[in-house]
């Protein structure tokens, strides 16, 4: 009996493990600048049908993802910092160790860096300051770069640069976006910031060069994350 009982319990820790085993969601974040094109750094494309543009540098922070089912939290990561920058592509990638089995049918994040980190100082890992994404302590952390040039700019050689960040009131520049995954459980999940949407809000033909906190660089911090969205279209 003795034996039999050892032998229950074996099995029942051995099923609880498993039920406890982390399972995993691999986010990917895709840069449409039109239906089906990817965005290729350095290379030319034309948007609005009539506008060509050329995007040398594009890099944003991601933070403070969150999952949800009906309305209720079901898993909030932990200090999670994610430089996206397309100059790398393993960065466009961020994976999440969920527990096994988890539902959720939206998932939140921030666009940016949230104040309380900014007046931590500079941090290491994906805040450290040598990813040039950190402008000091004063200004803080910049949210969101985008360097380039464009035919609309008036600029010499056509530039422009948007360094948009900010922690401070009035030029809080960090966005919360929360999207509906249209799914129940999943390993993987697609999110595009659909480029040309967001360039269209841009004003290259007034203002080239943001590079400090501003109440420009806010408005198109928010321009910008009303163009990100889940986006089940797109296939490896």
């Amino acid at each position: 009996m003795a034996r039999f009982s050892l032998s229950l319990c074996l099995l029942f820790s051995v099923l609880t493990l498993d039920a406890q085993n982390k399972g995993g969601l691999k986010i990917h974040f895709v840069h449409p600048v039109g239906d089906y094109q990817m965005l290729q750094l350095d290379s030319g494309f034309v948007f609005n049908q009539k506008d060509s543009m050329v995007i040398h540098s594009l890099r944003y922070y991601i933070s403070d993802i969150k999952l949800f089912q009906n309305n209720l939290e079901v898993y909030s990561e932990i200090n999670g910092y994610h430089l996206i920058d397309l100059s790398d592509p393993s960065s466009l990638y961020i994976e999440l160790k969920l527990i096994k089995g988890i539902h959720y049918d939206e998932i939140s994040f921030n666009l940016g860096i949230d104040s309380a980190t900014n007046t931590a100082g500079a941090l290491g890992g994906a805040l450290d300051p040598s990813k040039g994404m950190y402008w000091s302590w004063q200004s803080g952390y910049i949210n969101l770069k985008l360097e380039g040039k464009s035919n609309v700019s008036p600029q010499f050689g056509h530039q422009f640069q948007y360094h948009l960040g900010g922690y401070l009131y009035p030029n809080l520049a960090i966005q919360n976006i929360r999207l509906k995954t249209n799914r129940k459980l999943g390993s993987e999940l697609n999110i595009a910031f659909d480029l040309e949407q967001w360039l269209l809000q841009l004003p290259f033909n007034v203002q080239q060069h943001i590079m400090s906190p501003s109440k420009n660089a806010v408005q198109i911090s928010i321009a910008a994350a009303k163009a990100f969205k889940v986006w089940d279209a797109y296939k490896n």
